[in-house]
């Protein structure tokens, strides 16, 4: 009887044992953690203009897509600020236009004085030359001389005011590009007042009303992006060495039951997850007691149509096996 007993425990106790074996031999191959959280980029929606929320589009968790009109800004002052830059713009070109024919003008008449003065100039020399020659008296000399010296004032007023003109214009041409700028700034601004959706999802965190203030670049509410979905998992460090970027994955959520996911290892990450918490732990005291750190490590999601939600609690298992590295 008693060895019976004896038997029986030993069986027992090398049942417990194998057991024991085959289930650390399997936390091994396939280390697993219930420490790890759902997540997806999260979009923060904000205005690029200050002003009055004129109208909401959207509602709390409502699904989204690209280029959807989600609020409105107030614009009246912004098509305000719309034609007053136009205005100016046009009296630039107004003013441009005004000096282009002025310089027309000008530019005759300096034609006309260089015309003219090349012809006193020829008088003058030919009235010096008869006067060497005793042909003619100083008084026409002089009357040669004076009418060289009024064509050559008049040639270089002429030219002055052409020049003057000219500048005056080339100011002018900066104003227009000034003003073209305003307009486009002034455009920009107006546009702004409608606010889309950058991406794919779903809209969270809204509490935006019609007749609010915003500010420009102040976030509103948030879209959680649909298009990509991870978990970071949270590893004990006795588990790292086996873990490598590519090997598969298979999640379990806990808010869907029975659904299982796949998904390969994107990333290990370099520190521990207090690391760079606010108040990360100290061990420089002296009744320092060793713990197990863990560590993130960012999961893929492939592709899916399940409902998924940013902070679900989820269980994550590697395959860590040689025939899952093929």
């Amino acid at each position: 009887m008693k060895s019976l007993k004896v038997v029986g425990a030993v069986v027992i106790s090398g049942a417990i044992a194998a057991g024991l074996f085959l289930y650390w031999r399997h936390q091994e191959r396939y280390p697993s953690t219930d420490d790890a959280y759902v997540g997806a980029n999260i979009i923060y929606v904000a205005p690029q203009v200050t002003g009055q929320v004129a109208e909401v589009l959207v509602i709390e968790n409502q699904p989204v897509k690209t280029g959807d009109l989600l609020f409105t800004i107030d614009d009246t002052q912004f098509k305000a600020s719309v034609d007053q830059a136009k205005a100016n713009l046009d009296s630039a070109v107004q003013q441009a236009q005004s000096y282009g024919t002025q310089i027309a003008a000008a530019q005759a008449v300096v034609d006309s004085t260089q015309s003219a003065y090349n012809t006193a100039q020829s008088n003058l020399e030919r009235a010096k030359a008869l006067f060497s020659d005793g042909d003619i008296a100083q008084a026409s000399l002089d009357q040669s001389s004076s009418e060289f010296a009024r064509a050559a004032a008049q040639l270089t007023t002429s030219q002055s005011a052409l020049l003057a003109l000219q500048s005056g214009l080339a100011a002018k041409q900066d104003d227009i590009l000034s003003s073209q700028a305003q307009v486009e700034i002034a455009q920009a601004n107006q546009n702004w007042t409608k606010i889309f959706a950058s991406a794919d999802g779903w809209i969270a965190n809204l509490t935006l009303r019609p007749g609010s203030s915003v500010s420009a670049n102040a976030p509103q509410f948030s879209i959680v992006e649909s298009s990509d979905w991870w978990v970071d998992a949270n590893f004990k460090e006795t588990s790292l060495p086996r873990i490598r970027p590519g090997q598969p994955v298979t999640v379990k959520i806990d808010l869907l039951p029975g659904v299982t996911l796949t998904g390969k290892v994107a990333s290990i990450g370099r520190g521990s997850g207090d690391t760079f918490s606010l108040l990360p732990s100290e061990n420089a005291s002296g009744n320092w007691v060793k713990v197990t750190k863990r560590f993130p490590v960012r999961v893929e999601l492939d592709p899916t149509d399940a409902p998924l939600r940013v902070g679900g609690s989820s269980k994550v298992t590697v395959d860590t096996t040689p025939q899952a590295q093929k």
